[in-house]
């Protein structure tokens, strides 16, 4: 009989994005903790992307409270354990107050002045001491779950994913331009002739999806529109191409394989781009016309994303496809 196993606490972000970007350190732990089992704590919007990782013990959604109280209601959830390693991605200190062999606290340490500014993966990978080898993103999901994608995307290929939406006005690229694009790359001359758009986003999201269904067929349209995130990352498997605003949704897509173009404007793609081999992104102009970022103290730019042609997006995305042909017609598929 086996004996007692020994428990990794991997505590991470609230926001999907952000859990997306750190997720590497989470399989980083399955792979080379055999015997272990685990509790993976996360805000309510990230933790189900978190509900297929092997011997997963407890998933805790911790929901923010006043005067930090939610960092209490944790440490009673897991104060009284003994863990072989805690991986505190919040930075919140809880991992001091625990019984652990092991801590890796993340802090974030400010860049000297005129040094560009670390990617999100690489401040994850350097909290645990792998910034030579950073983990990349990744999600776990079952076989049911692939089984479940393969239902909802259908056997045609190839498909075009696009997710018009973003959490921050700002950020949003204007719908049209997105049905302008799916228009061009699906169309009978586009590189994607004959495909179908995956359309994907929360579930208050629809009315960003309303041109690009109007552009399009009803034959040639995937509405994936309020499904949960795991499945959807499943789904982003398949794609031949996703496009997206800097979103949670941006990061999922990169990480299960999909050739991904991310669109930015006010946010700093140094730390924020898609990150992987099969990943790219195009920002808007800024004030002055010039696409180069000019970031203000505050971390945001002063890039417009109306500055952002369809013409531009159009040719990343061709650029893309041309460098990704390995990914071949039947979608992008998870990276090792």
């Amino acid at each position: 009989m086996d004996g007692p196993r020994d428990r990794v606490l991997f505590i991470t972000a609230g926001s999907m994005g952000d859990a997306v970007l750190t997720s590497g350190l989470l399989r980083h732990f399955v792979e080379s903790e055999p015997r272990a089992s685990f509790t993976v704590a996360a805000g309510p919007v990230a933790a189900p992307l978190f509900l297929d990782t092997p011997r997963l013990e407890q998933l805790i959604a911790l929901r923010k409270r006043p005067h930090s109280m939610h960092w209490l209601d944790l440490w009673r959830e897991v104060g009284g354990r003994r863990w072989k390693v805690v991986i505190d991605m919040r930075g919140s200190g809880l991992a001091y107050t625990l019984w652990a062999k092991r801590r890796f606290v993340y802090r974030s340490i400010h860049q000297r002045l005129g040094s560009p500014p670390l990617h999100k993966v690489l401040e994850a990978a350097r909290t645990i001491g792998c910034l030579d080898r950073p983990p990349s993103p990744f999600l776990y999901t079952s076989a049911a779950r692939e089984a479940r994608a393969d239902e909802l995307v259908g056997p045609e290929r190839p498909i075009l994913a696009i997710a018009p939406a973003a959490t921050w006005p700002p950020k949003t690229w204007p719908a049209e331009r997105f049905a302008q694009t799916a228009v061009e790359l699906l169309g009978p001359s586009g590189p994607l002739a004959g495909g179908r758009a995956l359309l994907t986003g929360g579930p208050g999201d629809g009315r960003f999806c309303e041109p690009i269904r109007s552009a399009l067929a009803p034959s040639q349209v995937i509405d994936l529109m309020g499904l949960d995130p795991l499945t959807t990352y499943a789904c982003f498997k398949r794609v031949r191409l996703f496009i997206g605003n800097d979103s949670g949704l941006m990061h999922l897509a990169a990480a299960s394989g999909a050739p991904t173009l991310g669109l930015f404007g006010p946010t700093d793609d140094r730390r924020y781009r898609p990150w992987g081999p099969r990943a790219a992104f195009v920002r808007g102009a800024n004030e002055s016309g010039d696409h180069e970022p000019s970031f203000e103290t505050s971390g945001h730019g002063v890039g417009d994303m109306t500055g952002l042609s369809v013409a531009s997006v159009v040719r990343a995305a061709c650029d893309l496809l041309e460098r990704t042909r390995d990914a071949g017609a039947e979608g992008g598929g998870a990276l090792p």
